[in-house]
């Protein structure tokens, strides 16, 4: 699972790293606690008023929504997806094929219980370097049937994490982690003329092992829910 996001890096910063030539993307300010359904930066390669596909840095709903949805809202959490039987599920098997995403991020937080006490113990798992992943996603674009078509804003990016068996590093704190794809995979991850099956999925969680058996552990102070700022993720004091 992955369920709280850190992203700290500027609009220019994520341009940088994915070379990507922009997007609608205003008023960005990075966050050391983003939660589900709160806007990420998401980075997409598809076209947009013009003919042309290119890579872009978006604002997206952390949540995905399938095209075909009544509501914004789904009545299942739709934050993270199970990589395992993907093409199955009728929320994912589009997205997969041609719509998928990088989530830009330093690191996530995850949750130990102690399975005596039942306490929650946070953890922020991230670069080793604080360099920026690149987490396998996919994306959604959305149209509110209710918004008219003079309405400015009838649609809204949603989008997802991928989520695999979590690695011998990372057993001890929870059994599933995001999917932190290595550089070399973010061109065919983005690339929509690739089309998409569990197969290219299954390779892309594979090349993705080296990367997320290299990320730290470090626990952390518990995250009041409001809260924000880079001291969220400073090693709490260990008695």
């Amino acid at each position: 699972m992955c369920g709280r996001l850190v992203v700290p890096n500027t609009l220019d910063e994520l341009l940088s790293v994915f070379d990507a030539v922009g997007g609608d993307f205003h008023n960005w300010s990075p966050s050391w606690n983003i939660k589900p359904t709160q806007t990420i930066p998401v980075v997409i390669h598809s076209a947009k008023g013009t003919a042309d596909t290119v890579r872009r840095v978006e604002p997206a709903r952390w949540s995905l929504t399938p095209s075909w949805s009544k509501e914004l809202k789904t009545k299942f959490p739709t934050f993270n997806a199970r990589s395992e039987g993907i093409t199955e599920k009728a929320t994912w098997r589009g997205p997969v094929k041609t719509h998928r995403a990088l989530i830009p991020a330093t690191g996530y937080y995850e949750w130990q219980t102690d399975p005596a006490t039942k306490k929650k113990t946070p953890f922020y798992i991230h670069s080793a370097t604080d360099d920026v992943l690149a987490l396998a996603g996919l994306y959604s674009w959305w149209k509110d049937p209710v918004k008219t078509a003079e309405d400015p804003t009838p649609w809204t990016l949603t989008a997802t994490i991928l989520t695999s068996g979590a690695v011998d590093e990372l057993l001890h704190i929870h059994d599933r982690n995001p999917v932190p794809l290595p550089r070399d995979w973010w061109d065919d991850w983005l690339n929509p003329d690739l089309v998409g099956d569990q197969h290219f999925v299954d390779a892309a969680i594979q090349a993705a092992l080296p990367v997320a058996a290299r990320l730290d552990i470090v626990e952390v102070a518990p995250l009041p829910s409001g809260d924000d700022g880079a001291d969220l993720i400073i090693p709490a004091a260990i008695d």
